[in-house]
């Protein structure tokens, strides 16, 4: 008897010894791969960061085992445009990056954290002043590495900023580069692109992108080219002269054989709203043509950006310093008055695509302005007893040129048509925040914990306007496609193991204009590089991101 149970325990032992032992295992969850295709019910088992193997019924033993029964899982999700890039320094958890399900986030519009001098570290020092940004390194690929040493909950990948490049080289001043300083910004491109960089990206409508002239992106865009990378970017006009500002980013990819995304694709202001189909009309024409466009998209109806952004791009050349003092004086303060209600043509006027103050939220001062945070214009107009206009103005002075707004630009029925575009990607275009401690003290659009679970809580669940396997798609395989990621976005043996795990009865959107630090709620666990980052809704602490770069072809 006693040499029978010996026996028995051996080959327990034995069995035990030859099962696989894997890191996670999810069981029984419905299978979105990421590709399009129809969902099915498998395990899917993790080891050593990648996927090993999805099938039914999974033998082995794991350190994690999570039952996805009546659950989604899903590839990581990939933002094509974050602006966590400063708050990730601070805080490398970024909770409302993760509690919505992104894995990857995607930096550089226009701006990018190198490569830096002090040119580039004065032209930001507004962005966060909050964190007290060093910039003490030299290129974008420093600035990712250092990233990944200290720690993050995000794997981050940028292109380079024309902006930066511009400013790097020429400063804020409003003229057309010279032949040397163009060379100059190719090789800062091109040293950048060799270390990894995913491409250029322009952002045109603010100062000093404004600046730059076609010909100076096609230039840089050509050198992009080269390394394999893409050209994207927030075009010129978004409003009045959309098209135009279309042609001009299609100009660029034709002329420098490149391919180009359209950031936060829109049509802004009520009078433009049915420009959308004459813009989506022109690019798939350009598709037509053989030419590679995307674009990504945010789900909400309005925007966000700096209070200055109401302001025309010749009163900011100089920087902020020099636009606090145009609007110190007062022949000039009515200039800038006059021209903006004018609504002449050649600029974006915020405030008109916006009708006016009452359609404009303020997210950030500082000091004992925050109070006004979540207030709109028209309503702090009362509190000063002064026009709208002539109030922003002060702002602007009292922020020394800073401060944030939200404007009411788009309708709800163009949003609906663009997410169902199959060229059309998702973005969150927000910083980082967090509901309690310093990264709570702004008053953000609520994208920046929404967005993800908002597309599949109200479009897809609720509203049917994308199937699921559509949704997945665009927030995984199809960004990572663009990116040229090739061991992202998908859900498959060999891949790396960027997982979101959510309820789709239950996901959705919590986060408001009003009340915006909050966090959305159905998602469940959320794995980057094969580690829980969030494991039963609540984050856990772990930093496994990594900084991504592009493999130059």
């Amino acid at each position: 008897m006693k040499n029978s149970l010996i026996y028995l325990l051996v080959i327990v032992l034995v069995y035990a010894c030859n099962k696989e032992q894997y890191d996670i295992i999810i069981k029984n969850g419905t299978i979105i791969d990421g590709s399009g295709d129809n969902g099915y019910v498998a395990d899917v088992a993790i080891i050593n960061s990648k996927i090993s193997v999805i099938e039914k019924n999974i033998g082995g033993n794991a350190e994690i085992e999570i039952d996805a029964t009546d659950l989604v899982v899903t590839p990581g999700f990939i933002d094509m445009l974050s602006w966590a890039c400063g708050p990730i320094i601070y805080d490398g958890t970024v909770p409302s990056v993760v509690h919505q399900g992104i894995t990857t986030a995607i930096f550089g519009e226009g701006w990018s954290m190198g490569p830096v001098n002090e040119n580039v570290r004065k032209g930001m020092e507004s962005f966060w002043p909050e964190y007290n940004i060093k910039y003490d390194w030299e290129t974008l690929s420093e600035y990712l590495k250092f990233v990944e040493t200290q720690g993050t909950s995000v794997n981050i990948s940028s292109f380079v900023g024309a902006t930066t490049l511009r400013m790097y080289v020429i400063g804020f001043s409003d003229r057309k580069a010279s032949p040397t300083e163009l060379k100059q910004m190719k090789e800062l491109l091109s040293k950048e692109m060799k270390a990894g960089a995913l491409g250029l990206a322009s952002s045109l409508v603010y100062t000093p992108a404004f600046y730059a002239d076609t010909e100076e992106l096609i230039e840089l865009a050509k050198t992009a080219a080269q390394f394999g990378g893409i050209y994207i970017s927030h075009i010129r006009n978004e409003s009045t002269e959309l098209v135009a500002a279309l042609n001009e980013l299609v100009t660029i990819s034709e002329a420098a054989q490149i391919p180009a995304e359209i950031y936060h694709f829109k049509a802004a202001g009520k009078d433009n709203w049915a420009q959308l189909d004459d813009a989506i009309a022109f690019i798939e024409s350009a598709h037509a043509r053989g030419l590679d466009i995307t674009a990504d998209i945010y789900p909400y109806t309005a925007g966000a950006t700096g209070l200055s952004a109401i302001i025309p791009p010749w009163a900011k050349e100089g920087g902020d310093e020099a636009l606090v003092q145009r609007l110190k004086n007062p022949d000039l303060r009515a200039k800038i008055k006059n021209e903006i209600l004018a609504s002449k043509k050649g600029w974006e006027n915020f405030y008109l695509m916006s009708d006016g103050g009452a359609n404009i939220l303020v997210s950030y001062l500082s000091g004992e302005r925050k109070k006004l945070q979540g207030k709109s214009l028209a309503e702090i107009a009362k509190i000063y007893n002064r026009d709208e206009l002539e109030t922003v103005f002060d702002l602007l002075i009292e922020e020394n040129g800073g401060g944030g707004g939200i404007y009411f630009l788009m309708s709800e029925d163009n949003v609906c048509k663009k997410m169902q575009l199959p060229w059309v990607s998702f973005c969150t275009d927000e910083d980082a925040y967090k509901p309690t401690g310093l990264m709570s003290k702004r008053n953000p659009h609520p994208r920046a914990y929404g967005t993800f679970p908002r597309i599949l809580g109200k479009y897809v669940r609720q509203e049917g306007l994308l199937t699921l396997e559509a949704a997945v798609r665009k927030m995984t395989f199809l960004p990572a496609q663009r990116l040229g990621l090739a061991d992202r976005g998908l859900l498959k043996a060999g891949m790396v193991a960027d997982i979101v795990i959510f309820n789709p009865h239950e996901i959705i959107d919590k986060a408001t204009y009003l009340n915006p630090h909050l966090f959305s709620e159905g998602i469940d666990f959320v794995i980057v590089n094969g580690v829980a980052v969030i494991r039963n809704g609540k984050h856990t602490g772990a930093k496994p991101g990594k900084a991504l770069f592009k493999t130059a072809n």
